[in-house]
């Protein structure tokens, strides 16, 4: 977690930075595979090995389309958490870049935003209820450091299920004693965590100006 995702902690909800960006951000949106074309010029950017990975994780949607969520999970977090963690200020000289999951899977490197994004991003393509997913800050009390996961609600009320690049296991929030969640957020809600278990509503994404841009850069993405 960078400085972005620190300070993050302490700011409000109105600037909450909410920033999937990037050349593939459409066909993600758009429940779209990926083009023959757009996967030649990831080849010819990022080499073939790319290209490789970006077809085997469209395999992988395909294959578990039909599965139940937790076999979705498991096949999520495990093909992902293959990937290596390195900072934004390394991987794209700057201090915080959310890369899509298609530039996630390119490098095959990102940091915990870019892990929870591509997550989350993948889960949805597979079919799985986004309402049962929320991209989760939280600060991780042993590195004593913010830190992003991916949380999954079986029900509204439900223990989630924590998916973590650090943890690489699945495991129960209330085994993960090490993450103390602040808000969290999906393509519904915001949501502020007064404690550990209970949770406020925060509004609406579209009241964060950073996510109707989002939206309408995707929207002419597809012009």
């Amino acid at each position: 977690m960078n400085s972005m995702g620190r300070s993050a902690l302490k700011t409000s909800f109105a600037w909450l930075p909410i920033a999937i960006i990037g050349l593939f951000s459409a066909a993600i949106a758009q429940h779209q595979g990926v083009s023959e074309k757009l996967l030649s010029k990831i080849s010819d950017k990022y080499g073939p090995t790319a290209e490789t990975r970006i077809r085997h994780w469209e395999g992988l949607i395909h294959q578990y389309h039909s599965s139940d969520d937790r076999k979705k999970l498991t096949i999520v977090n495990d093909f992902f958490n293959g990937a290596r963690f390195v900072s934004d200020a390394i991987l794209w000289n700057k201090n915080d870049y959310w890369a899509t999951p298609l530039e996630f899977l390119a490098n095959d490197a990102g940091d915990c935003e870019d892990f929870s994004i591509a997550k989350y991003f993948t889960l949805k393509e597979m079919g799985l209820d986004t309402a049962k997913l929320r991209i989760t800050y939280v600060k991780a009390t042993t590195l004593n450091q913010a830190h992003m996961v991916l949380a999954y609600y079986a029900s509204p009320n439900a223990e989630p299920l924590i998916l973590d690049n650090l943890n690489k296991l699945i495991k129960p929030a209330s085994q993960r004693q090490d993450l103390r969640p602040v808000y969290s957020f999906n393509a519904d809600n915001l949501r502020l965590n007064r404690t550990r278990n209970e949770q406020l509503k925060a509004g609406k994404p579209s009241q964060l100006n950073l996510w109707r841009d989002l939206n309408s850069r995707m929207r002419r993405e597809l012009l």
